[in-house]
């Protein structure tokens, strides 16, 4: 079994290594492992620890749970969207700011990370995902851009969906908001054929310990020349999309999307 390295104390985030593979587990798995600012920090700082680790050669990134990742945490939102307009538009501007520094940060992560998904991957959640360099999925797993049906643009998620496998996937999943399940993100490409769930950390580590088979310099400027070279658009996207994000959420729509989520009810646009 992996054993813990030593680390930063972190809240939401449990990092292990075994041989020369890191793992970062989300652990909010009451919430299905949903982002609120804490698991944010702590993800940032496991990667950033991670990074200091020389005798770590690959990560995979995972969650705790029967589930990966279900996206922003709304109950954070929501509180947000309670506040006062003029307290509420500088805490939707930090809440996706912070979102993508996290993505920024994978995205030039000299390692290699691979995405092992079990359960859901929706949201905010499928932009961990894409922002890895390899996803691996379990039988059921589920892949959403799931923002538009909550009355809010999921900026991020539709960035790195264009930039990972066209604007045609991207336009389908994110307008639709319809996840899409394992079997089909098998045939679109976006992971590999799916795995059983008891079986995904394990093949997920197969996949870093096949990327660790190159040089570190190799490895670190292949992944520059994919994330940052060629992603150089993907970059100022992210950065433009994180201030659509946040201003989408100052509107009506929004608020009773979140609203209506917390409250488990169909939300009511008709006004």
């Amino acid at each position: 079994m992996p054993q813990t390295i030593e680390q930063r104390i972190m809240q939401h985030v449990d990092v292990k290594i075994h041989q020369n593979v890191a793992t970062i587990l989300m652990d909010r798995p009451d919430s299905r492992n949903s982002l609120n600012p804490t698991l944010i920090e702590d993800l940032m700082t496991a990667f950033s620890d991670v990074h200091q680790e020389k005798g770590v050669t690959a990560v995979v990134l995972s969650g705790a749970g029967n589930d990966f990742c279900a996206g922003l945490d709304l109950g954070v939102m929501q509180e947000i969207a309670s506040m006062p307009p003029g307290d509420a538009a500088p805490e939707w501007f930090n809440a996706w700011n912070q979102l993508t520094r996290l993505i920024e940060q994978m995205l030039r992560f000299p390692k290699p990370v691979i995405a092992a998904v079990d359960g859901s991957a929706l949201g905010a959640g499928l932009s961990l995902a894409l922002a890895a360099d390899i996803i691996v999925a379990s039988e059921s797993a589920a892949f959403g851009s799931v923002a538009v049906r909550r009355g809010l643009v999921g900026a991020t998620t539709t960035a790195l969906l264009a930039f990972r496998f066209g604007s045609a996937l991207a336009a389908r999943m994110s307008l639709t908001g319809q996840p899409i399940d394992a079997a089909e993100a098998c045939r679109l490409g976006i992971c590999d054929k799916p795995v059983e769930s008891s079986q995904v950390w394990v093949t997920a580590v197969d996949w870093a310990n096949r990327c660790s088979q190159a040089p570190r310099e190799a490895i670190q400027a292949t992944k520059k020349v994919l994330n940052e070279d060629i992603g150089e658009s993907l970059l100022t996207q992210l950065n433009a999309g994180a201030a659509t994000g946040a201003s989408v959420c100052t509107t009506d729509a929004a608020a009773e999307g979140i609203k209506a989520f917390c409250e488990k009810r169909p939300p009511d646009w008709s006004s």
